[in-house]
């Protein structure tokens, strides 16, 4: 449902993710420094000089197999203070765990408690699922973006304002080992930079959907906050309509 009219509710502000504090980077795991406060790691990227991407094994897992992605040595709070080559080798990691260990493997990021992060410094998980989930089809977009490899746009049927995906302009049955991953983690990472532009560091999932035919980055700002309606009857209202999103969202 778009209803543009229920933003103005009580209450329907949307939050900001805050900026950290000093007992948080002092605090803070994934920090280069830091490094004797996590599992043994799994992988870093580059394997020699210092580590500028780190999978540990998920302290935590709500899964039987369920790692961690530290997507920087830096302390970021972001996808959007990405820097560098950070998103090719996040993607790396990526390919190269799941090609390392048997099973389906769904990709995510929780930015912001209100999304379900537990700790503030930018990461991944990577969570092996007992069987692959029902293959989705490939929602009809309004794009804003299209580089002749990849196209982004905002969903007709958007669950919540500035829901995007990021997909291969042709099908592309090779999912989460696709060529065009890390082009597309760097894309999403200037998306989300985008949105930080517009609306600040709002709290947001991401996750990679994938197939035998075809493959997805799913970006869900979490501008609203979900109650009975969306998690009881599966209904979605989106207060701002897909087209007005895109075009806010369009790079420049």
């Amino acid at each position: 449902m778009i209803a543009p009219g229920r933003a103005k509710r009580p209450g329907a502000a949307h939050v900001q993710v805050e900026a950290p504090t000093p007992a948080e980077l002092e605090q803070c795991p994934f920090c280069a420094g830091h490094e004797d406060r996590t599992p043994p790691q799994k992988l870093v990227l580059p394997e020699a000089g210092d580590w500028r991407v780190r999978v540990v094994p998920n302290l935590y897992p709500a899964l039987e197999r369920q790692e961690v992605v530290v997507h920087s040595r830096r302390h970021i709070r972001s996808l959007a203070e990405l820097d560098g080559d950070e998103p090719e080798l996040i993607a790396r990691a990526w390919q190269l765990r799941a090609a390392a260990e048997p099973g389906y493997v769904h990709a995510l990021v929780n930015e912001g408690r209100e999304a379900g992060s537990s700790l503030p410094h930018s990461h991944s998980q990577l969570a092996w699922l007992p069987e692959a989930p029902a293959p989705r089809a490939r929602p009809r977009l309004e794009p804003f973006h299209e580089d002749g490899k990849l196209v982004a746009g905002c969903p007709w049927a958007g669950r919540l304002p500035y829901e995007t995906v990021v997909a291969p302009v042709s099908p592309d049955p090779s999912g989460i080992q696709s060529e065009l991953l890390p082009a597309a983690l760097r894309l999403l990472a200037e998306i989300v930079a985008r949105l930080h532009a517009i609306e600040g560091a709002v709290p947001l999932n991401a996750w990679l959907e994938h197939d035998d035919q075809d493959w997805r980055l799913v970006l869900l700002p979490r501008m609203t906050i979900l109650a009975g309606l969306e998690l009881g009857a599966g209904i979605f209202v989106n207060t701002l309509p897909p087209d007005e999103a895109a075009a806010r969202l369009a790079l420049g």
